[in-house]
């Protein structure tokens, strides 16, 4: 919860928890996930406020368990599978610049994506709804219900118009669940003749929803950066409805949680690609679990991962090189918060170790 509404709800249940597992062994992540999970109350099914307090949590833990042992995290994920991990670039409607623009003009898409090109990368993904040929923004009222020609004749000329920008590379449709089963479907039918790698959040994240979608479009969906826990990915995996899934690190109850939830999709052939749009930090713990799993499909570098007030946060900036990013060897996660980050961070202690939950009695 780095970023868009909802912060403040993530750190006061990381101070929340906190109080749960100061003095406990820091090595012992299994347990004190499990703690985290079934002895908060709330946690158990709960959804992105506790996940994201739990995965805050853990991601520590494996970078103290990593400088203890003093090996990256890879390893003690059991080894890592390669060095260098292929990337696509993220996120093209913003464009591909020094700063986060609008596209609104297919040239806008093109220019795009031909810096990508440019840099080495041989895959993009790009929402082609976010902005009209205005540059506005469309809103949930225009895109949840079936689109009107005039819509549907501007997504699919802008991506015609990255299909032959890019040549034989990879796109990637996302849709960030803007979109209903009915603008899903319309989108995804006109987009089948485009070779489109997947597609992403084509509706709310639901299992009913998205099979609906996969039953009546020929591209392989993807989702999971709003999907917690494995709980909530089993029926996914189970039906078969996604082709890639994408579970956030900082979401979806950290490492422990999230090497789980892989491993699972790789026992019914589902490919996964870490959804990545934090900090650095967030970039290198994805990095540690990409590089180990089997079922590993590809990286996702965003636009954000480019600027400067992202990338001043953490010691080490990764960015790839010829369309892919090497992963560290560093102990840990394989970054730092910077100087800048945390004389500039609100920061606040919890000492106090708290057993379980307390009521207050009523009066």
């Amino acid at each position: 919860m780095a970023y868009a509404i909802g912060s403040s709800g993530a750190s006061g249940m990381v101070k929340d928890f906190a109080g749960l597992v100061v003095g406990m062994d820091p090595l012992a992540n299994e347990v004190i996930w499990e703690k985290l999970y079934k002895e908060t109350m709330w946690a158990q099914n709960g959804g992105l406020v506790a996940f994201a307090a739990i995965s805050a949590i853990d991601m520590a833990l494996w970078d103290i368990k990593g400088k203890f042992f003093d090996v990256p995290v890879h390893q003690l994920l059991g080894g890592k599978r390669r060095d260098r991990l292929r990337s696509y670039a993220s996120q093209l409607q913003y464009g591909w610049g020094e700063r986060v623009g609008r596209c609104s003009r297919v040239s806008d898409y093109v220019d795009a994506c031909t810096k990508a090109l440019d840099e080495g990368f041989d895959a993009v993904k790009i929402d082609y709804l976010i902005f009209d040929g205005d540059g506005n923004r469309f809103v949930p009222e225009q895109t949840t219900r079936l689109l009107p020609s005039a819509t549907l004749g501007l997504v699919e000329e802008r991506l015609a118009a990255t299909r032959k920008a890019v040549g034989s590379g990879d796109i990637i449709i996302e849709a960030h669940s803007s979109t209903d089963v009915a603008s899903a479907i319309q989108i995804g039918k006109r987009a089948e003749k485009y070779d489109i790698f997947y597609y992403e959040e084509p509706t709310t994240p639901h299992p009913e929803l998205h099979r609906r979608v996969a039953d009546a479009v020929d591209i392989p969906l993807a989702s999971g950066e709003r999907i917690y826990g494995r709980w909530d990915y089993a029926p996914y995996l189970e039906a078969g409805i996604l082709g890639v899934i994408q579970p956030d690190l900082g979401t979806c109850g950290g490492l422990t949680e999230a090497k789980k939830i892989c491993d699972t999709a790789a026992t019914y052939d589902i490919g996964v690609q870490l959804h990545v749009c934090g900090t650095p930090l967030s970039t290198a713990a994805a990095l540690q679990v990409e590089a180990v799993l089997p079922n590993f499909t590809i990286h996702e570098h965003h636009i954000f991962n480019r600027m400067s007030w992202n990338k001043d946060l953490c010691v080490h900036d990764y960015q790839p090189v010829d369309g892919h990013i090497e992963v560290p060897d560093l102990p840990g996660l394989g970054n730092e918060l910077s100087a800048y980050a945390l004389e500039n961070a609100h920061i606040e202690t919890v000492s106090e170790r708290r057993e379980r939950y307390t009521r207050t009695p009523s009066k």
